[in-house]
């Protein structure tokens, strides 16, 4: 690596050569405060808090973009930089809604952070502010324009990393403000309720729409019985909630706050990631042998399903008729787990834990009650679920571990790793592998799929069959994949696809990290890793062979793919078209 020497705060540095003076500066471990920068996402210098001194400059520099070359004098907290900084601050606040105390963000905002480390109060400039107006429309988020900064990080995460661009920048000066082209509502654009806007926001400008207040109403009403599940990855991130590190496994204290919020059950959405490999994969076994709709695309991520029924709407018929196993799990419960214990479904409250703002969105689709009532009632993000933990006063951190419920508690490995990317694809091959062969896997770690490249791809050598298939997460690489296949250009029979970078634990539900954070830890790659070892660690690592699934069919569906698990388990899509 070619290195170049550089001067900082009086110190000498050898730094990587093409490093921006942010960079040089982080590679000396010096922190220059940034608000609007997102390393390979969004490096635009609009916020200009990491303005620094260069010698031989013309005043104060972006550090951010301002590029290093051998000999230079850098200087990051000079009385002059402070000063600017201080001035930003005080300016950024004077357009800013500053209910702090009642912000969902607060505690946790980049900007309340920064104001206090420079001592920045609210009421330094006034006059008048840009008018706007919060929408609600969405099922899913909410845009409150009144604390947006104009950073522009959720621009950048809906154009550059999701290649969605359903808002922008408009207007411009005083009036500059974020929304969508000729001021639509969110919820009539083609958003795909996907959230990556959420967890890039620095402030309070963006975030799901919070059911909790409708979950705790639901938990103290005497004549409902309230049920929930949590989504494999929640387990690998609410401990960030808590202070604990990213790539900190809690499941057990988890399942023990979840008890103590009082729900009647507390299950293992793994069951229902095991329940949709046995449908899935005898999905795409049939389809394989007799002729079917290919390549089979997966259906768990219900940001990629919209997205697919609005960007491709014709290869809505490649996609899994499989509900996604959060659905899965509520039209389970309402219907075999009520008929097994005399409930009627209209009393039940099922809620999902999950890392998802779009499942938000997906509880509301037609097709999904099979029981003729809501599978799910209520989907809460993995916030949410430590916002109602926060309030109820538990003590998540001395909590002792505790199981999950039965009869749903135990998942294979297989479910475990459906929170990563390119899981779905590994728990599906295990089981049709052994379908296909007859014969037991020796190896059951598909490590071609593994990993959180955006896109990957794999040839599998089954008996007599190849099986080629694809991987991709975020809509981004999804979009690339499917032209490709649409053109011709590229021939799979089996398609995984994420609707978030990285899969669910890089989901739009997820805790949020600061900047500082996002720039310089592997958060897909931590939280995963979780899972991983979860999987490594089971006595069952095959969803066919999870004794809670053969029973279920044994007592209930039957089999796989019969007519009963497709009236409960199956769904449909829409071409929505743009």
């Amino acid at each position: 690596m070619d290195m170049v020497n550089v001067k900082i705060n009086g110190q000498d540095y050898a730094v990587p050569a093409g490093s921006t003076v942010l960079e040089a500066a982080r590679y000396a471990k010096i922190d220059i405060p940034t608000l609007c920068y997102l390393k390979d996402l969004n490096e635009i210098g609009a916020c200009r808090l990491c303005l620094v001194e260069v010698e031989g400059a013309r005043g104060l520099v972006t550090a951010c973009v301002y590029p290093v070359n051998e000999g230079m004098v850098i200087k990051t907290n000079t009385p002059k930089v402070v000063e600017s900084r201080k001035m930003n601050l005080q300016l950024l606040l004077s357009n800013h809604n500053k209910q702090c105390l009642s912000c969902i963000r607060s505690t946790n905002c980049e900007l309340q952070k920064l104001c206090n480390e420079y001592g920045v109060d609210e009421s330094y400039f006034s006059g008048e502010k840009t008018q706007s107006e919060i929408d609600t429309s969405s099922l899913s988020i909410v845009r409150d324009n009144s604390k947006c900064v104009l950073c522009r990080r959720c621009v950048a995460a809906c154009n550059g990393l999701q290649k969605i661009g359903v808002i922008g920048t408009n207007d411009r000066g005083f009036d500059t403000h974020i929304g969508s082209a000729y001021e639509t509502a969110l919820a009539d654009t083609t958003c795909i309720n996907c959230g990556q806007c959420v967890v890039v926001c620095p402030v309070g400008a963006l975030y799901e729409r919070d059911q909790t207040d409708e979950v705790f109403d639901a938990l103290s009403d005497p004549t409902k019985h309230v049920a929930i599940c949590t989504a494999p990855s929640i387990r690998a991130t609410i401990g960030e909630c808590f202070g604990y590190e990213p790539g900190t496994d809690v499941e057990g204290k988890m399942v023990s706050a979840l008890k103590a919020l009082g729900f009647d059950g507390v299950y293992d959405m793994n069951v229902t990631a095991d329940l949709t490999i046995m449908e899935e994969a005898t999905e795409f076994l049939d389809r394989y042998k007799n002729g079917g709709k290919l390549p089979l695309i997966t259906s768990c991520s219900p940001g990629w399903i919209k997205f697919c029924e609005h960007y491709f709407p014709e290869m809505t018929e490649n996609l899994s008729s499989c509900k996604s196993p959060q659905q899965m799990f509520g039209a389970l419960y309402k219907t075999y787990y009520c008929e097994k214990n005399g409930l009627d479904p209209e009393d039940v409250v099922f809620v999902s834990a999950i890392p998802c703002t779009a499942k938000k969105f997906e509880v509301e689709r037609d097709g999904e009650s099979a029981a003729g009532v809501p599978d799910v009632d209520v989907a809460i993000t993995t916030r949410e679920l430590a916002r109602m933990i926060q309030k109820a006063g538990i003590d998540f951190r001395n909590l002792d571990d505790t199981d999950y419920d039965e009869p749903f508690g135990f998942g294979s490995g297989a479910g475990a790793i459906f929170g990563a990317t390119g899981g779905v694809m590994e728990a599906a091959l295990r089981t049709a592998a052994e379908v296909i062969t007859g014969e037991k896997l020796e190896k059951l770690d598909f490590e071609d799929v593994r990993g959180t490249d955006a896109l990957k791809t794999a040839e599998y050598k089954l008996g007599d069959a190849t099986i080629r298939v694809a991987v991709a997460s975020g809509t981004a690489s999804a979009k690339e994949l499917l032209r490709k296949v649409e053109a011709g250009e590229a021939n799979y029979d089996f398609i995984e696809i994420m609707g978030c970078p990285g899969g669910c634990v890089n989901g739009g539900g997820q805790p949020i990290q600061p900047a500082v954070v996002r720039n310089n830890v592997d958060l897909k790659q931590k939280r995963a890793s979780i899972l991983y070892k979860a999987d490594q660690n089971l006595s069952v690592r095959k969803s066919h062979e999870n004794s809670v699934i053969k029973h279920i069919y044994d007592e209930y569906f039957g089999e796989p793919g019969s007519h009963k698990a497709h009236e409960i388990l199956h769904t449909h899509y829409v071409k929505r078209g743009m």
